[in-house]
């Protein structure tokens, strides 16, 4: 199997998993693309909304059903289904309605596709993804979801925009949940391996404490606001999705904070900390043909580290109160 020989099946054809489909098509991700929906009508209209630009990107073929049968043999299935969040609500008061879904649909699945990588999308995105992980019995490599890609690509952004320089230029990472609880890990960016704590270039600012804190509330609630203005976040988690979609079928090896099950995860130098154990959550990993080939041990001063505690907690105890 190559990249360009590979199937993906995008789950739900709502505004991100059809973003989702978009995004893989224009880059060339993979040969065949499917979209499974429950509404038929909805999901015929987006196929064929799809397909009728396939003469201006790289060739594919994009289908979409009702019929799970669909799924048959994807390479990697990507799940978006779920109720859609509401101004005012927080992704954890999507997670007893959004379970649910997970549990009906992930048999359907592995039934078809039992050898694909699933990705999790559906919010909130670290419960939703332990609960994949304990209904598939799948190896943890395999179950995985989108994380904080999306949310670093925030922080970059809002860094890069302060200090006048390029994006991709910056290195940082928001690690743990999905959501309120998220940690910006702020002693570890960079910019060109400057340390952000030591970045003060004329013409190119210096971040304050007041920076900082701006920038960490902006991503924090950025999803909110977007949700207010337009009622969906889906032009760049459809974007997110697709670097990682690349990362699995090009065999990147690319680093991306997703959420994976920890196990007995300690940050870099520090072997004696308590262990962050048996819950999902992001932090740096390697994304490769496997799925998530490695979770890395990144260096955290203690605040970001209570903060990660925090987080596991609160994201462990959703999962309970759901009976996992």
């Amino acid at each position: 199997m190559t990249d360009r020989t590979a199937k993906i099946a995008v789950i739900g054809a709502g505004s991100v998993g059809a973003t989702i489909a978009y995004a893989a098509m224009i880059r060339g991700i993979a040969r065949q693309i499917v979209l499974y929906d429950l509404n038929r009508a909805k999901v015929t209209a987006e196929v064929l909304d799809l397909n009728h630009g396939l003469q201006f990107v790289p060739m594919a073929k994009i289908e979409g059903s009702d019929d799970i049968a669909i799924c048959a043999d994807a390479d990697v299935v990507v799940i978006t289904a779920g109720a859609k969040q509401k101004p005012g609500q927080t992704r954890m008061d999507l997670a007893g309605a959004n379970a649910g879904i997970c549990k009906t649909l992930l048999p359907q699945l592995l039934k078809v596709a039992p050898n694909a990588v699933y990705l999790l999308v559906t919010n909130p995105v670290d419960v939703i993804t332990y609960i994949a992980q304990r209904i598939s019995g799948l190896p943890p490599q395999r179950v995985f979801g989108s994380g904080t890609v999306l949310d670093s690509s925030r922080f970059r952004f809002l860094i890069a925009e302060r200090l006048k320089v390029a994006v991709q230029s910056v290195h940082a990472y928001i690690a743990g949940e999905h959501g309120d609880s998220e940690v910006p890990l702020w002693s570890t960016a960079s910019v060109a391996n400057v340390p952000l704590h030591q970045w003060a270039v004329q013409g190119h600012g210096k971040l304050s404490v007041r920076d900082r804190t701006e920038i960490f509330e902006n991503v924090k609630n950025a999803a909110y606001q977007i949700i207010a203005g337009k009622g969906a976040t889906n032009y760049a988690v459809g974007l997110a999705t697709g670097k990682i979609l690349e990362a699995i079928l090009h065999d990147e090896g690319r680093v991306l904070p997703v959420s994976s099950l920890l196990k007995d995860w300690r940050p870099l130098g520090r072997p004696d900390a308590e262990a962050i154990d048996d819950v999902c959550l992001s932090v740096p990993c390697v994304v490769n043909r496997r799925g998530v080939d490695a979770t890395l041990a990144v260096p955290l001063n203690d605040a970001e580290l209570a903060g990660l505690r925090a987080s596991a907690e609160r994201i462990r105890e959703a999962a309970k109160s759901l009976g996992y």
